[in-house]
């Protein structure tokens, strides 16, 4: 067995248009420059953006080096995605509407060739203005043709179902699906390793680098859309989960490319770690240290970490109220 441990990895930072700079004051990321960031890639294995761990003796290290390394030792029963790492991690801060967009499925995906990788995601919220949106799945009776011709007059909007959001709120995205991030939100967004997405309408923008709106990918956009989503595929009633002694946990999204749970647990709170199946801890709120036979790690909010299969039984000693959530891969 590989000598594995916890593991954090430097964060990756993407300039967009829509974001801003609340990552900094809500989970105190130390942003580049002062321009909009509107992503976080706490944890990526695509070959345009490889996360590097940052502690331990595997500093310097990708993430993709790690799954050739560690093996099963890091995946235990998760199977590869075309070869990546089976998860994609990111905190969003939508300061912005984000564009109206649609990702493929597994289906669209073969079916298209090349690089396309199928996209499933979930949107957690963090925080959320008052009046904050998201919009997600079109109105019953719109069909492909209705979103062409309003892709084109602008009025994309008027055909998607609309969603008051607030902290606490999770939405699943299956593949296919049209949606938008509203402004005003900042996200946890876990999902398939995948940078696929078709734009459909950008909110007449104009880009300020090059004064024109940004592309749209109408057709490759319509030939992945799905129009059988509904409320229901979208929103799941939480499930308590129990077993956990003084932490509370409720089950938020489960597909089958990830499960995600909620917890929180109070200072002196002691939640075993049993280890033997790899999950990703995105902490929220508070602080707590990971301990257990070879490591002994501190974590604080805006904390991703991954904790590998193989890992040694441990706990997790909660310092100040501690909010996180724990991403699994289905196992097979």
């Amino acid at each position: 067995m590989a000598s594995v441990y916890p593991l954090l990895f430097d964060p990756i930072y993407k300039q967009r248009i829509w974001g801003g700079r609340n990552l900094q004051r809500l989970l105190d990321k130390d942003l580049p420059g002062e321009g909009p960031i509107g992503e976080s890639w706490e944890l990526a294995d695509l070959p345009s953006d490889e996360s590097v761990v940052a502690t331990g003796p595997e500093k310097g290290r990708t993430l993709h080096e790690l799954v050739e390394r560690w093996g099963r030792d890091l995946l235990g029963t998760a199977e590869l995605c075309q070869g990546r790492f089976p998860l994609l991690i990111k905190f969003l801060d939508a300061e912005d509407v984000l564009s109206v967009q649609v990702h493929p499925d597994k289906k669209a995906a073969a079916e298209m060739g090349g690089d396309v990788r199928p996209k499933y995601e979930a949107w957690y919220v963090v925080e959320a203005r008052p009046g904050a949106v998201i919009y997600c799945g079109l109105k019953s009776q719109v069909t492909k043709e209705m979103l062409v011709a309003a892709s084109r007059d602008g009025t994309v909007g008027d055909l998607l179902n609309k969603y008051d959001a607030k902290a606490g709120d999770c939405f699943y995205l299956p593949a296919g699906t049209v949606h938008a991030l509203g402004a005003g939100l900042v996200i946890a967004e876990p999902q398939t390793p995948s940078d696929v997405t078709y734009r459909l309408f950008d909110w007449n923008r104009v880009d300020p680098k090059t004064g024109k709106g940004r592309e749209l990918h109408l057709e490759q956009g319509i030939r992945v859309t799905r129009l059988q989503y509904t409320t229901r595929d979208f929103l799941r009633e939480p499930e308590a989960l129990s077993g956990l002694g003084a932490a509370r946990a409720i089950r938020l999204a489960v597909c089958e490319a990830f499960v995600i749970d909620r917890f929180e647990a109070w200072p002196g709170t002691e939640v075993p770690v049993r280890g033997g199946e790899m999950a990703v801890w995105m902490v929220l709120a508070g602080t707590g240290r990971l301990v257990g036979r070879g490591y002994d790690v501190t974590l604080g909010k805006g904390n991703t970490v991954l904790l590998p299969a193989g890992l040694p039984p441990g706990t997790f000693r909660v310092g100040q109220d501690c909010m996180w959530l724990r991403i699994n891969v289905p196992q097979s």
